[in-house]
């Protein structure tokens, strides 16, 4: 009696499953239960890039290029300090370039030179001071643009070194972005040593004997106490026995001067930028005044190699958020001249800080959106949530409301969502990321090793999806 009560049993927990196959045909995807009530899953449950319908266009560019392996596709990634510091955007590039082919190192910035933070790529040095502003500072008539950071300088008789760290960055062309792309820099390699023959004041010595003042000295060498004075570096008019003076007599001497001149390049322009294109690769590169210039106003440098492939170009300020972006239009202009194929956006954190509410959040993205679209840039977006953190030490609940916002928001505004904050363990996964050293001290901002990570898997979602696509 008791094994048939039992098979009875079994059979009715078999059917009533079979009563369900749609569950079992189109599972849930694991990361997205929470926010079933944002949007409508509608892709693979293998997919780890929400909306990647909208990535079509990109996915054909690199499926073409697979297949000819005849042109750059540009890749521009745009975001606030997780960016700037270039740790999870080098990653990305390096793995895509691996993949697809380097086609160069794409925007840089001597952010040495506005004191901030920046790529080890490449380093910058200048002999004169250059001041500089970020966007995050209330608006003002200077030239922030691509780059969110404006340098700047209103004389010349400065040089500009550029020299680039990692061999795969060496590069064939090198493009000058200013505002109203003015000509306003040269571009040298070398420089050639002009000598100019002068001459100067013979210089003797004089050993103080006893009893000697600096006027019977003075009136010797047929000079001024001044002289002397100013010679040796005297205060006063005090000086003792046995003491060697420098007398700068009056008579002369001839002297060479070397003198160095940058020889500048042959510099063509284009309607975005003034550029220079070298038949050998370089590592080394400096930009010197336009002579027909008054200032000079730098938003950022294009690398690029002879070479098909990925460019992957970061563009990050410290503080950011859309808003900053948002308030100046150049940055908008300027954004053309990287030819962008893909955009992707990684902004929230600071937002949370201001403890932006998410409907604002979600208002100042699609403004963004909006500013890009107006330029005529049809490119294909990414938006990037963002990564877990603390407020204050307590859950940053602001940054999960933001990616709800931005997942219920993707269909609608035809953008995909890698969804970062999921992948890092939302708000119950902030511990471990500490437990990993994954995260830095601020609860924030990550560790060298954490950034890495976030660039190995969103590599790999990109590259996962491109395959779904291909499939």
């Amino acid at each position: 009696m008791m094994n048939k009560l039992i098979v009875i049993l079994c059979c009715l927990f078999f059917s009533t499953n079979d009563e369900n196959p749609k569950s079992e045909s189109n599972p849930i995807v694991k990361n997205m239960i929470q926010k079933a009530d944002t949007a409508a899953v509608e892709t693979s449950s293998d997919n780890p890039i929400y909306n990647a319908v909208a990535l079509k266009d990109f996915f054909e560019k690199l499926k073409e290029n697979e297949k000819q392996r005849s042109q750059k596709i540009n890749i521009v990634h745009i975001g606030d300090s997780h960016i700037q510091s270039d740790l999870m955007t080098n990653e990305v590039r390096k793995r895509l370039q691996q993949e697809f082919g380097n086609a160069g190192r794409g925007l840089v910035f001597p952010y040495q030179l506005a004191k901030t933070n920046g790529s080890y790529n490449e380093r910058f040095k200048s002999n004169r001071v250059w001041e500089s502003y970020r966007n995050i500072y209330p608006v003002k008539s200077n030239p922030i643009g691509l780059c969110g950071i404006g340098l700047w300088r209103d004389s010349g008789g400065f040089v500009m070194e550029m020299n680039v760290k990692d061999p795969a960055y060496k590069f064939n062309t090198i493009k000058i972005i200013t505002p109203q792309n003015q000509d306003m820099f040269d571009l040298a390699v070398s420089s050639k040593v002009n000598l100019i023959q002068t001459t100067e004041r013979k210089v003797v010595t004089h050993k103080i004997k006893k009893g000697e003042v600096l006027g019977t000295i003075a009136d010797k060498y047929n000079v001024s106490i001044t002289e002397i004075k100013r010679a040796n570096n005297l205060k006063s008019n005090g000086i003792r026995a046995g003491r060697t003076l420098k007398i700068p007599t009056n008579q002369t001497k001839p002297k060479t001067i070397s003198m160095s001149e940058f020889v500048p390049l042959e510099i063509q322009s284009d309607s975005f930028s003034h550029y220079y294109n070298s038949e050998n690769p370089l590592s080394r590169i400096f930009l010197v005044p336009n002579k027909e210039a008054s200032n000079y106003e730098l938003n950022g440098l294009v690398l690029e190699k002879d070479n098909p492939g990925i460019i992957y170009s970061g563009i990050g300020v410290n503080g950011a958020k859309y808003s900053d972006y948002n308030k100046y239009p150049l940055f908008f202009e300027q954004l053309k001249s990287l030819h962008p194929d893909l955009l992707v956006f990684s902004l929230g954190t600071n937002e949370s800080y201001d403890k932006l509410d998410a409907e604002k959040y979600i208002r100042e993205l699609r403004e963004f959106i909006s500013k890009i679209r107006e330029q005529k840039i049809e490119a294909p977006i990414i938006v990037m949530t963002p990564p877990p953190s603390l407020l204050r030490r307590k859950p940053n609940t602001y940054i999960d409301d933001y990616t709800k916002g931005i997942i219920g928001t993707a269909k609608n505004d035809s953008f995909a969502v890698w969804d970062l904050y999921d992948e890092f363990g939302g708000m119950s996964g902030i511990r471990q990321l500490k437990a990993e050293a994954l995260i830095g001290p601020d609860w924030v901002h990550y560790s060298k090793k954490g950034y890495e990570k976030q660039g190995k898997m969103f590599t790999e979602a990109l590259l996962k999806a491109y395959n779904y696509y291909k499939n």
